[in-house]
């Protein structure tokens, strides 16, 4: 199975402090997972279940079928945290772009 990523500029999270306080950027998020960083430890699967789940082989997907799912206003800080706590950085948000962020995947 191959994955491709897009060269995007995430949102910068500075601290952890300001993760849990939620702050950060306005409007709608998404959440990005940079597959080339991803070792598929899951901590981000049990900090934000409402929107990722565990594949097969430990590596986070979408439950809601999008490549890089939208962050409702209820989940911002819990995605926020777990951007901050990714072991391997590889959890980001970003803002939509060009509407490709909202592409399912196929099958």
């Amino acid at each position: 199975m191959s994955r491709t990523t897009t060269a995007q500029v995430p949102v910068q999270l500075t601290t952890r402090a300001e993760a849990e306080r939620g702050q950060g950027v306005d409007g709608v998020e998404r959440v990005h997972v940079d597959w080339t960083r991803c070792d598929g430890r899951g901590l981000c699967t049990e900090l934000l279940g409402e929107l990722l789940a565990e594949d097969d082989w430990g590596y986070p997907v979408s439950t809601t079928g999008e490549v890089a799912p939208a962050v409702p206003r209820s989940l911002r800080r819990a995605a926020r945290l777990a951007v901050a706590e990714c072991p391997r950085m590889a959890l980001s948000l970003r803002p939509p772009t060009d509407g490709s962020s909202t592409a399912r995947r196929p099958g």
